[in-house]
C-alpha cells in the first residue's frame, strides 16, 4: 500500500510550512506538495488607511525583511503622490537597502542554509543548526555574528531602528545623515566588505566544490527568470524595469506599471500562497519547464542582468557564468548567487558612504493627497516585490495588491521539492538525512512565508482531514 510522509515543520526558513510526500505501492514518490498554512490579511485591512501610513504599516508584514516592504511601499507612495524623491533621500534609501541585504544574506548563508553545507545534510538534527555552526567553525561564527550585529547598528544610526523602520517617507527620507555619523559608518562598511570577500572565497574553496554533485542533482528544474535591470542592463536592486529571461535565453522587458499585463496569479485550494506565472507565455501549469514558469531571487537576478555595476561582484559574476552558463538553472546555485549579491551590496554601501551628497540636508520633497494609483517595486532579498495602491481624493486607500517574491517562487519551490523527493526516495527507503536534503530544495529559495501568505478575500481555503485510529483517512471536508 502507498504511504504518506510528512515533513513538519520545514526547518530553518522564515514562516511555517510542511511537505507532504505521497509514496506509491512500490515506495517511490508519486507526488509532493508544499503546504503553507499561515495567513495574514494586510491587503484587506490596509484599505481605508491614509496612503502615507503604508511605509510604516507594511514593515509589520515581516520582521526578517521589513526593509524590502518599507522601501517598496515608500516608492509606491511616491508614485501615488506623483513625486520624485530628493536625490539624497533616494541615496539614503539605497544605502539602507544595501545594508539590509548584507544582514539578510549573511543570515541565510551562515545560519539557515549553512548547517546543510558546513555540517553536512546527513548530520544529526540536534547539531544541524546555528549551535552546530558555532561549534564547528567558532572563529568564523564570531565574525559573522559581529558583522551582522554591526549591520543592524548601521541601520539604527541611519534610520533610527533596524526592524520595522519608519525613515523612508513619501518624497524621500525623514532625516539627514550627519557627517560624524558617516565617518562612524565608513569603517563598519569596510569590515562588512571584508567579510563578504572572505565568505565567497571560503564557499568557493570549502563548500561549493565539495557539494557540486548535490548541486547538480537536488531540486533541479528548468524555468524562466525575472529580475530588475537598468536601461543598460545593469543589476539594480532598488529601481529599474522588469526583464524576463526564458529558458532558451530570450528576454522580454516591461515597465512595472504594466506588471498586470505580464504576471498572472493562480490559486490552488491546498495552500495559502498564490501562484504567479508569466501570462504572455501561456496559462498556469505546475510543470517543470512550463512556458509560463519563472523564478525570482538571487539566481534570477544574476541571470537576467547583463552586468553588475561593482568591480568585485562583476568579476565573481564572470567566474560564475564561465562555470554554469546563462541562464544557470541549478536550484542550489541560489546560494552562490547570494554571495555574489552580498559582495555587491558591501561594495555599494562603501560607495554610497563616500558620496558627498549622502549628507545633504535636501532629503525629501513635499507631497499633496490626490486620487491616483501608484506601483512601486524593489528587489527584495527573496526576489521581485511589487506594491500596488489606489487612493481616493483624500489620499485614503481604496485598493491594495502585493505581489510578493516568495509567491512568485511558489511553483518552482513545489517542483524543486518534487524533483528532490523523486530523486532521493526509492523503494520506500529514506532516513532523516534524505528528508533534510529534500528540505534543502526549499531553503535554496530562502522563502519568507510570512510575507507570502498575505491575502484574505473573505474565504479561507481550508481542508480538514478526519483520520481514524489506524491512520486511515475517513473523510475530507473543504469549504
Amino acid at each position: 500500500m502507498g504511504k504518506t510522509l510528512v515533513i513538519q515543520p520545514v526547518s530553518r526558513i522564515e514562516g511555517h510550512a510542511k511537505i507532504t510526500i505521497q509514496l506509491d505501492d512500490d515506495g517511490n514518490v508519486a507526488d509532493t506538495r508544499v503546504n503553507v498554512i499561515e495567513l495574514r490579511g494586510f491587503e484587506q485591512f490596509c484599505v481605508g488607511k491614509p496612503v502615507e501610513e503604508m511605509p510604516r504599516i507594511t514593515t509589520r508584514i515581516c520582521g526578517v525583511c521589513p526593509w524590502s516592504h518599507h522601501l517598496a511601499s515608500a516608492k509606491t507612495t511616491d508614485a501615488v503622490f506623483g513625486v520624485k524623491p530628493a536625490p539624497a533621500g533616494e541615496k539614503l534609501r539605497r544605502l539602507c537597502n544595501a545594508i539590509a541585504y548584507m544582514e539578510e544574506h549573511i543570515l541565510h548563508f551562515y545560519i539557515l542554509a549553512g548547517p546543510d553545507f558546513i555540517l553536512g545534510p546527513d548530520a544529526e538534527y540536534p547539531v544541524r543548526n546555528v549551535i552546530g555552526i558555532l561549534n564547528a567553525v567558532p572563529e568564523v561564527a564570531r565574525r559573522v555574528v559581529r558583522v551582522r550585529h554591526m549591520c543592524a547598528t548601521m541601520l539604527e544610526m541611519i534610520a533610527g531602528k533596524s526592524i520595522h523602520p519608519a525613515a523612508a517617507v513619501p518624497g524621500g527620507f525623514s532625516r539627514q545623515l550627519q557627517e560624524e555619523e558617516r565617518q562612524a559608518l565608513l569603517p563598519m562598511a569596510a569590515e562588512a566588505l571584508e567579510l563578504a570577500k572572505f565568505t565567497i572565497a571560503f564557499a568557493k574553496e570549502n563548500i561549493f566544490p565539495k557539494y557540486l554533485d548535490v548541486v547538480k542533482t537536488v531540486g533541479t528544474i528548468t524555468s524562466g527568470f525575472l529580475g530588475t535591470v537598468t536601461d543598460d542592463g545593469a543589476l539594480d536592486l532598488y529601481d529599474g524595469h522588469g526583464r524576463f529571461m526564458y529558458a532558451d535565453g530570450s528576454t522580454e522587458e516591461f515597465n512595472y506599471d504594466d506588471y498586470a499585463d505580464y504576471i498572472g496569479e493562480h490559486v490552488e485550494p491546498w495552500t495559502y500562497l498564490k501562484f504567479p506565472y508569466a501570462k504572455k507565455r501561456g496559462d498556469f501549469a505546475l510543470e517543470d519547464n512550463a512556458p509560463s514558469l519563472y523564478r525570482v531571487n538571487s539566481l534570477a537576478r544574476i541571470n537576467v542582468c547583463d552586468y553588475i555595476p561593482s568591480p568585485l561582484a562583476q568579476k565573481e559574476l564572470e567566474t560564475f557564468r564561465a562555470s554554469f552558463g546563462r541562464p544557470a538553472q541549478l536550484t542550489l546555485l541560489y546560494h552562490w548567487a547570494r554571495l555574489i549579491e552580498l559582495l555587491h551590496n558591501a561594495e555599494l554601501a562603501v560607495e554610497l558612504l563616500n558620496d558627498p551628497e549622502i549628507t545633504s540636508r535636501d532629503v525629501r520633497v513635499s507631497v499633496t493627497p490626490r486620487a491616483a494609483r501608484g506601483i512601486g517595486v524593489v528587489e527584495a532579498p527573496r526576489g521581485t516585490l511589487i506594491h500596488d495602491y489606489t487612493t481616493d481624493d483624500d489620499g485614503l486607500l481604496t485598493h491594495v495588491n502585493l505581489v510578493v517574491a516568495t509567491c512568485q517562487n511558489n511553483s518552482a519551490i513545489n517542483l524543486s521539492v518534487r524533483q528532490a523527493a523523486q530523486t532521493l526516495i526509492k523503494n520506500g527507503e529514506y532516513d532523516q538525512g534524505t528528508l533534510n536534503t529534500v528540505e534543502m530544495a526549499i531553503r535554496a529559495y530562502d522563502p519568507c512565508l510570512s510575507c507570502a501568505t498575505h491575502r484574505m478575500d473573505g474565504r479561507l481555503p481550508v481542508k480538514l482531514d478526519i483520520v481514524g485510529p489506524d491512520g486511515a483517512l475517513i473523510k475530507s471536508i473543504t469549504n
